[in-house]
């Protein structure tokens, strides 16, 4: 048994090496579908691991939206707010029990420069940014309540304080102490300044972009969408213990018009409404897979076709079919091992690489993760390519006959 197989696994490697060019294709195909499978399989796993980060960083565990944030074209602010009566909302939801506190924030269009001809659209952020509810990396925060608000009568003194994100107070060249102008339309920003009273990164880390935090009044009073005291989602922090469900349920019961998510769910729902964009993922992924076994099975049945004559001359000395697809299989399993070995060892460098370039470009870090059960997946997939190459190559080996290929 041992000297046959001895003798199967040096024919096979004979002919690898006869033909290199091919072999070197065959192998080139299987690290495709492996480096295919594995990146991608890295994205998914690093977005899913990250966004799950990003929430429980927020401290925050529930969520209550008015339904999607749509684009307002022609609109002060750019966005349509979908929770109405964000003050009186918030107020009902942190006096029930097991809530520690609740926060309206709302998302608008503004522009803010630090004079009146260096203006710029920045997204601004209306709500909390105190010391107790955002991280402050300088200054003190907001030095007090909503007090514009006054009860829903909007007529309460201003405070003109914001908080600026690292990025936008890079980016208007400011920092805390100064003043910056900041307005729903170009004339507003021009007569309207505020304080910078802190640098805050946290309303950034989850919009990706440059954000200016001011009072929800007084947002709401700059982009006109203070007659229904608009906001766009309501955050909620729970007691230590508290059952997000039962209190997402009680929400609910209270505010039926509205959707409650914990963070597990809203990240469910962010990377639902990528659906597009992961069933491209999976498509490539398919087609990459399909496209080096295509390629792998060509290259091994060229091969055995190439070596009819040698396979025919065998058989005629007493080599048996079941020793020919033997023959067969290791050549594509040595393809497979070389080719997984070659994709899994890339795969390493290349997501270190891609890690880099979306951390730069989008600003989250460990996007790309390659655990070892992404490792040993591309693996199984260059084993699974290799085993239908040598299946169709084997069946093909069966077919040789000494009467037909060998000369007469």
């Amino acid at each position: 048994m041992i000297p046959r197989l001895r003798a199967v696994v040096g024919i096979a490697v004979a002919q690898l090496r006869h033909d290199r060019t091919r072999t070197t294709l065959a192998v080139f195909g299987v690290v495709v579908a492996v480096l295919a499978t594995t990146l991608l399989a890295g994205v998914g796993v690093g977005v899913l691991e990250a966004g799950e980060r990003q929430f429980d960083q927020s401290g925050r565990d529930l969520w209550v939206s008015g339904g999607p944030g749509r684009i307002q074209p022609g609109t002060v602010g750019g966005f349509e707010n979908g929770l109405v009566d964000a003050h009186a909302v918030t107020a009902n939801v942190s006096a029930m029990p097991d809530v520690a506190t609740a926060s309206a924030l709302s998302f608008q269009a503004v522009y803010a420069g630090p004079n009146e001809s260096a203006l710029e659209t920045v997204v601004g952020v209306g709500g909390p940014a105190s010391s107790n509810a955002v991280q402050l990396t300088e200054g003190s925060g907001f030095n007090s309540s909503d007090v514009h608000y006054a009860n829903g009568s909007y007529d309460g003194p201003w405070t003109n304080e914001t908080v600026l994100s690292p990025r936008a107070a890079a980016a208007l060249n400011v920092s805390v102490g100064d003043r910056i102008h900041v307005g729903g339309t170009v004339a507003e920003a021009r007569e309207r300044q505020f304080t910078v009273v802190g640098i805050s990164p946290t309303y950034s880390r989850f919009l990706r972009t440059p954000t200016i935090a001011l009072h929800l009044s007084e947002l709401q009073e700059l982009t006109g969408t203070a007659d229904a005291d608009r906001a766009s989602l309501l955050t909620v922090r729970l007691t230590e213990g508290a059952s997000p469900a039962a209190v997402a349920d009680r929400i609910e019961r209270e505010y039926p018009e509205y959707e409650v998510r914990t963070n597990r769910e809203q990240l469910r729902s962010i990377v639902g409404d990528q659906s597009l964009v992961i069933a491209g993922g999976l498509s490539l992924v398919v087609l990459a897979v399909l496209a080096g076994l295509s390629l792998t099975v060509n290259l091994v049945l060229s091969l055995v076709s190439q070596q009819r004559e040698e396979l025919a001359a065998l058989k005629a000395l007493g080599a048996s079919a079941s020793t020919l697809a033997g023959v067969a299989l290791v050549e594509a399993l040595i393809i497979g091992i070389i080719g997984g070995s070659l994709g899994v060892a890339l795969t390493i460098p290349v997501a270190a690489g891609l890690e880099a370039v979306a951390s730069a470009v989008v600003g989250f870090e460990g996007l790309v993760q390659t655990p070892r059960l992404v490792l040993a997946g591309g693996f199984a997939i260059a084993v699974v390519v290799s085993f239908v190459a040598a299946l169709a190559a084997g069946l093909l080996v069966a077919r040789v006959s000494p009467l037909r290929h060998l000369p007469r």
